[in-house]
């Protein structure tokens, strides 16, 4: 846990949302299969650009009550949560059971990244 953890909360929040926008830009797309790649790698380019608007504030927030390493740690454990919640609504996919081994593993990173 942080320190002061005085914008512990906002730097998770922010990092939510970044990572709701990254998914999208460089997964949605992937329905879409007859239009052409130029145009996808646009329309990602422009979904990915509000992903910065809250990633750059999430660290720059976050730096201080965490690491940096643990801001990436924190960036990673979400993104997968992030990808796994959009893998199950959007392409209608079930976690296998190594997948959720898998995931539990990740948290067990997280945990060690946590760990003094």
């Amino acid at each position: 846990m942080p320190e002061s953890g005085r914008f512990a909360v906002k730097t998770v929040a922010l990092l939510l949302v970044s990572n709701a926008f990254m998914t999208v830009a460089w997964y949605g797309h992937l329905k879409f299969k007859g239009i052409p790649l130029a145009a996808v790698v646009l329309v990602s380019w422009l979904i990915a650009l509000p992903e910065y608007a809250f990633q750059v504030p999430a660290n720059r927030l976050g730096y201080g009550d965490y690491s940096a390493t643990q801001l990436k740690i924190i960036q990673e454990a979400i993104s997968i949560s992030v990808f796994m919640v959009f893998a199950m609504l959007y392409f209608r996919e079930t976690p296998r059971w190594n997948t959720v081994a898998a995931f539990g593993m990740i948290l067990g990173a997280v945990y060690l990244g946590f760990r003094r």
